[in-house]
């Protein structure tokens, strides 16, 4: 119940109370004030009957004596008025026991008045001829009485009704400001740090409003701060320090995006040949600037190109890499060229005519990242035996055939159901070392009973359309495990975007949780934080979709540069699982436990649940107790 209705109900309660016994009291004081007017009013009339008949007493059987009286009594105030003479016979007795219109009987039964009577001796000369006994009408006490009662009722009533009024008036200006405080701290909660100005009035409500805002300035600046941070971070570890170019867990991400977009590119390798002899030559410093030269010749390829879209990365000291997108065989070609002729004028400013050499290979969607890095090496060796400076472009004709082949497998699989789940990376809290949470992997055979390359099953499966279905299949094996098996920790289970934005599994979905509510929390729909970045107003609305029905999300493969904490704070995911790429050499690497901090305190500012992967060694786990991390899986 609302503090306004509470204060609404005690005073008006109060006011009930108060106007109740104002009210029985003065209804008792007026019942007392009639009851003695009509003592005396009947005393009166007596004395003054008496006074007038006692000329008419000598003769009993005067004719007056009645034609006063009556005269009397006709003016309908009495009940009775009675004469009797001094042997107590009755000389003359007029009565009335009509009721007086207008007052209702409970009215008289609940307020029972004393009838006004009284006696007044008669004489004739000196001698009591007589006595006249006088009782006067209740039922016009009672009228009076009663309008009394009705007109003090109707306006308390209207007194009551105004005070409510003015009340509602007084708690809706006063009580409004902590209004304004619960929709601030709802506003908080989500990630608004909203203030309240004008300061109400209220003293105590003031001091709260005051205390609220400062609050909220903290926080913002807490999360502006960790923000800061984290970008900070982020920067220095997807970026080369000598060379300001992209590192490979930059490639990795990339790569990413070509499998989920499908884009047609080149995957390019370029390697410094003898990069340690020239150390030996040149020194560091000059050796140091040799490779920013030579990173130079990459940047302004990258930016300057007419030819397709073109990232560049450096791996590691002479290793570089290159993603080309939307272009053909003969553009490749040309950007090669480009690059030979550039890397020989570079090499003979240092007086060396063949300095590197370049391997280039066609994204091919049905491999994975690793495969084509090797694919673009061969290349390289290749190039290598072309001449100096030269570079090496492979073939993709096989590409299509080997598509077709996935995609009857596929079709094969998903539709006769031909998949098994199992339930891998086990995550377990860092402070007890309960289960927290494991994730479904689909295992896929062929036909010979081998196992299939389950990153290319998925990517041709999302092509052509058959993932939603093996998504469903795998939400249902998921269920039935956790009703037979009654796990009491969470399952996660990996989602495709195709999946995500058809509207036919959005609605299986639903029925499926509804149809769960009891183990519905334990299921976590794992996003990928790549996927998510693409399309977030989708994944925002399924997210919030998903949590509606009491089921939870994690958003997994969090890296440096997957997203913002305005992003993350417009999502709301109930986990993060970093990739593992953080956790690998966390204890020996600054930048990436300031990283893992940040989202550590952006996590708790959020109410997000911050997980590690595959965490190899004891002393990256140690730090990750260190930092608070929840869980992590090994």
């Amino acid at each position: 119940m609302s503090l306004s209705k509470q204060l609404l109900i005690l005073i008006s309660t109060l006011f009930l109370i108060i106007f109740s016994l104002n009210f029985v009291l003065s209804v008792n004081n007026i019942k007392g004030y009639l009851e003695g007017e009509a003592k005396i009013h009947a005393q009166d009339t007596a004395t003054s009957l008496g006074l007038s008949l006692s000329p008419y007493m000598i003769n009993e059987t005067d004719s007056i004596i009645e034609t006063t009286m009556r005269a009397i009594f006709d003016r309908g105030y009495y009940q009775e008025i009675k004469l009797v003479n001094v042997e107590l016979q009755t000389l003359v007795s007029l009565t009335n026991t009509a009721d007086i219109e207008g007052v209702p009987a409970w009215f008289v039964a609940l307020l029972p008045m004393q009838t006004g009577t009284a006696e007044s001796e008669i004489s004739s000369g000196w001698r009591i001829a007589g006595v006249v006994s006088v009782t006067l009408n209740p039922g016009y006490a009672y009228l009076k009485l009663y309008e009394q009662v009705v007109s003090s009722f109707y306006y308390s009533l209207i007194a009551l009704l105004l005070s409510i009024a003015l009340l509602l008036l007084v708690l809706r200006i006063t009580l409004a400001p902590l209004k304004k405080i619960n929709l601030m701290a709802i506003e908080i909660a989500k990630g608004n740090f909203a203030t309240i100005d004008p300061l109400p009035w209220t003293t105590e409500v003031r001091n709260v409003t005051m205390s609220m805002n400062k609050m909220s300035q903290k926080v913002e600046a807490a999360i502006k701060a960790l923000n800061t941070k984290l970008e900070s971070v982020a920067k220095k570890l997807q970026q080369d320090e000598l060379t300001g170019l992209s590192k490979k867990g930059v490639f990795l991400t990339d790569m990413k995006q070509l499998f989920v977009t499908d884009t047609e590119a080149f995957i390019g390798l370029i390697k410094i040949d003898s990069l340690s002899g020239l150390t030996k030559e040149l020194g560091e410093s000059a050796i140091d600037q040799f490779i920013k030269d030579f990173s130079e010749v990459l940047s302004h390829l990258s930016a300057g190109s007419d030819q397709g879209d073109i990232s560049v990365y450096r791996f590691f000291g002479a290793e570089f890499a290159l993603i080309i997108r939307e272009v053909n065989l003969e553009q490749v070609t040309q950007i090669g060229l480009a690059l030979s002729n550039a890397f020989a004028t570079i090499g003979g400013r240092y007086h060396k005519p063949d300095i590197v050499h370049i391997g280039i290979t066609p994204f091919n969607p049905v491999a994975t990242t690793e495969s084509m890095l090797l694919a673009a090496n061969e290349a390289y060796e290749q190039a290598q035996l072309i001449g100096a400076n030269s570079f090496y472009v492979r073939s993709g004709e096989d590409q299509a055939k080997d598509i077709a082949q996935w995609k009857t497998l596929v079709f094969d699989v998903i539709d006769q159901c031909r998949y098994q789940t199992d339930f891998i990376g086990q995550i377990n809290d860092l402070q007890t070392g309960k289960v927290l949470m494991q994730e479904a992997f689909t295992r896929v055979l062929d036909v010979q009973g081998e196992p299939v390359a389950i990153g290319t099953f998925i990517a041709i499966a999302e092509k052509f359309a058959k993932i939603v279905d093996l998504d469903k299949g795998v939400t249902e094996k998921v269920l039935t495990y956790l009703k037979t098996e009654q796990i009491e920790h969470a399952l996660a289970i990996n989602l495709s975007t195709r999946t995500i934005k058809n509207p036919d599994f959005r609605a299986w979905l639903l029925t499926q949780l509804q149809s769960n509510k009891a183990i519905a929390p334990q299921l976590v729909f794992s996003l990928s934080a790549y996927a998510v970045t693409q399309d977030l107003s989708v994944y925002q609305e399924f997210i919030s979709f998903v949590q509606q029905n009491h089921a939870r999300v994690m958003i997994k493969r969090f890296e440096a540069q997957s997203m913002s904490s305005e992003v993350l704070n417009s999502l709301r995911p109930d986990f993060i699982r970093l990739s593992r790429d953080m956790s690998h050499g966390l204890a020996l690497d600054q930048g990436k436990q300031a990283f893992v901090e940040a989202m550590q305190g952006i996590g708790e500012l959020l109410d997000i649940i911050i997980f590690a992967e595959n965490v190899q060694a004891d002393e990256d786990l140690n730090c990750l107790k260190q930092i608070a991390i929840a869980g992590a899986s090994r």
